[in-house]
């Protein structure tokens, strides 16, 4: 829901709830002898409008609001929901009802119901009654912001189909690189006329990687597992380019079993890695690390390239903007992304909850 629309939800809830109390207060001075002249009145009308209905309820509103609902409801603890609520629909009360006093006793105030002549019993009366009017408003608030977040859900949930439909169509040609195949079917062509089984293998590999891309990314989630051996696949692959054995680095460290993940979510990196990698002649070239604990999954890429090197950023393939987008909507809140460009090295680190 647009910001702009929210506020215009608060504000209308509090100009019916302010016009429904100046009727309330109207009527009760209007039978009042207390106030003699007009204006004074209405001045005392006001400012008793303000300090018994307003301000406690303005309190307990956005305390509701802002604590109860997020802190609480959201997480469905009802119970402390509750007591939260009441809590602060009353010490928003106690703040109102000393400052109201404060205000008669200085005279700034008419006092209407004589509070100062029956004493605590009337002071806690006149509390529990704002107390529950405030806790009315608060009631209020709950709904307002259920309602504000449920529209937002529901939104959330079309925009993240649509954007699932285009992110769909950008894994298709980031997945389907021709430059990629292309290489990777000449190389394993070379390799036929040298080892006709090892080419067999790569092969196997290639066929692995496709029948991946092509089923197992239609769900919302796979197994960490999975996604780890077509990593490995897809780095071999990438390493038949070149005959030094230690161009890639990849480390798994801890355990994966039993871990989901969204499909292809680490490999836009790696291809990247791989794509402004200049030189394969360099050991760890391209490093590739993936630490498994049970509150993170921590992915880290970081590819050596010449700075002096202009490298031509190919449109095919997920950018950077597309992948944060991405990951915005499958992990709200719950991964941090890092990139860092130094003198010739670039590193990612990729950072989600697990679970």
């Amino acid at each position: 829901m647009k910001k702009s629309i929210v506020i215009l939800l608060h504000i209308g809830f509090w100009l019916c709830y302010l016009l429904l109390i100046a009727i309330m207060l109207a009527v009760f001075y209007r039978s009042s002898n207390q106030a003699v002249d007009q204006t004074e009145r209405v001045l005392n009308a006001f400012k008793s409008l303000f300090l018994f209905a307003f301000l406690p309820s303005f309190l307990t509103f956005y305390g509701c609001y802002s604590i109860v609902f997020p802190k609480y409801l959201q997480q469905k603890k009802f119970f402390l929901s509750f007591i939260f609520g009441i809590l602060i629909s009353l010490v928003a009360s106690i703040i109102a009802y000393i400052l109201m006093r404060y205000l008669i006793e200085s005279g700034s105030l008419i006092d209407m119901d004589k509070g100062g002549v029956n004493g605590r019993s009337t002071a806690i009366r006149t509390i529990i009654f704002m107390s529950f009017i405030a806790s009315i408003v608060g009631l209020a608030a709950l709904i307002i912001k259920g309602f504000i977040t449920w529209f937002n859900e529901i939104k959330l949930k079309e925009e993240l189909k649509q954007k699932n439909h285009e992110t769909e169509m950008a894994l298709i040609k980031s997945q389907l690189d021709p430059h990629f195949l292309f290489n990777t079917l000449n190389n394993i062509d070379v390799l036929i006329l040298k080892d006709a089984i090892e080419a067999s293998i790569y092969l196997n590999k290639l066929s692995d990687i496709l029948r991946f891309m092509l089923y197992e990314t239609k769900t919302d989630e796979i197994l960490l597992k999975k996604e780890i051996e077509y990593i490995e696949k897809y780095i071999e692959l990438q390493k038949i380019r070149t005959a030094n054995a230690n161009y890639v680095n990849f480390q798994v460290i801890g355990n994966p079993a039993n871990i989901t993940i969204a499909p292809m979510v680490f490999i836009p990196f790696i291809e990247n890695a791989f794509k402004h990698s200049t030189n394969k002649k360099i050991d760890n070239a391209i490093t590739v690390q993936l630490f498994i604990n049970k509150e993170n999954i921590i992915f880290v890429c970081k590819n050596k390239f010449d700075s002096n090197r202009k490298v031509i950023q190919e449109s095919n393939g997920l950018g950077n903007n597309l992948i944060q987008r991405r990951l915005n909507l499958i992990y709200p809140e719950q991964h941090l992304l890092e990139l860092d460009n130094q003198i010739n090295l670039y590193s990612v680190k990729l950072t989600i909850k697990n679970g």
